[in-house]
């Protein structure tokens, strides 16, 4: 780690960082207490008290009940808000909680209570602390969870809320490493929490998070690792731009928008001409849209499509996937909603797939998580 590395975080910074929510009404900062969002805060505040116009800033803690003292971090971290002239609300998980998965769980519970709390506030940006760290282990953690490109891209500094529409996920402080934000608390004598379970070995991430110094050594460290994230998401913004005019070409079902239509099909020779990656994730989007099983996993789309490209001419083909169904006919390939699932015994309904002409509704994303 360099010395650059470690040096505080400045008021110049900060008002870098922070320039692009300057135009608006209201912020919702995610404070956990620990070092990152508790800098995350700080920082906000400075820049915003180095304006004489500008939103209104609100902070958020989630308390997930999970550890002992949680709820003493919860009212630390509103009584410095209140000390920096922030708003703040404790959100609490309450209710059962799952005894595996517990860490997805209470993500998924986290990002459910701050869209809440954004709402009512009138926010349409929440602003959360993930660092050039946060983004070097989530690399790492798709790579062994076999992501294609599209996972490999991480994070990125806005994103669409997860589950949310017109709401924004912002991550300012994505290129900022960590060792920076505690030496800009240090230095301003500002206190924060310190979670253990950000060490516990039963998790993936304190796992990969330990190894970090020895692949560094490597060469293999965060800001390469941020690096590639960035080249991926080039490249997939020029490939989702490819993907669209190849669906252009190749549909003979035109999308106007219409999500009811459920049934997609391709020219079969156009298709088939097409670059194996963005056939595969026309395929890809055509299943999301239109299956009803969530979302599309890589790699059976990947064993679909590879039995789907080795079938000779004039052979039958018809596989399901996500709820979809995929179907050879000599017009083309026909993507639908597959039949309904139904219980033993009971006698199978009569499906008749319609070849047609009919409308089609614009494509979803292929989940590669």
């Amino acid at each position: 780690m360099s010395a650059a590395d470690t040096q505080p975080v400045s008021i110049a910074e900060a008002r870098a960082l922070f320039a692009p929510f300057a135009d608006q009404p209201t912020i919702l900062i995610a404070v956990s207490g620990g070092p990152d969002s508790t800098a995350l805060l700080w920082l906000a505040s400075r820049w915003r008290a180095s304006r004489k116009t500008g939103p209104e800033l609100r902070a958020v803690t989630v308390d997930h009940g999970l550890r002992p003292q949680s709820r003493r971090e919860a009212d630390d971290v509103k009584r410095f808000a209140q000390g920096l002239g922030i708003a703040h609300r404790t959100l609490r998980w309450t209710g059962a909680k799952p005894r595996t998965g517990i860490q997805e769980a209470a993500r998924i519970a986290r990002y459910a209570l701050i869209a809440r709390e954004a709402k009512a506030a009138g926010a349409q940006q929440v602003l959360t602390a993930h660092t050039l760290d946060d983004q070097a282990e989530t690399v790492l953690f798709r790579l062994l969870r076999g992501s294609g490109p599209a996972g490999l891209q991480a994070m990125t500094e806005r994103a669409a809320y997860p589950g949310e529409s017109g709401l924004v996920l912002a991550r300012p402080l994505l290129s900022v490493p960590k060792a920076r934000l505690v030496a800009t608390l240090r230095k301003a004598q500002i206190a924060f929490a310190d979670d253990a379970s950000n060490r516990d070995p039963r998790f993936t991430r304190p796992r990969l998070r330990a190894m970090m110094p020895a692949l560094s050594a490597e060469g293999l460290t965060a800001e390469r690792l941020a690096i590639l994230a960035r080249r991926l998401q080039r490249a997939e913004a020029a490939l989702r731009h490819t993907v669209a005019a190849a669906a252009a070409q190749v549909s003979l079902t035109p999308t106007n928008g219409d999500a009811g239509e459920r049934l997609t099909v391709f020219h079969r020779g156009r298709f088939s001409d097409l670059p194996a990656e963005i056939a595969l994730r026309l395929l890809g989007e055509a299943i999301g849209h239109i299956g009803d099983e969530g979302p599309v996993e890589l790699g059976k789309l990947e064993t679909l499509f590879e039995a789907l490209r080795q079938t000779p001419e004039g052979s039958a083909f018809r596989r399901t996937l996500a709820g979809a169904m995929v179907t050879v006919r000599p017009v083309g390939i026909v993507i639908e909603r597959a039949p309904a699932r139904r219980a033993p015994g009971t006698p199978a309904k009569r499906r008749i797939p319609a070849l047609t002409t009919r409308k089609a509704g614009p494509s979803g994303e292929v989940r590669t998580r």
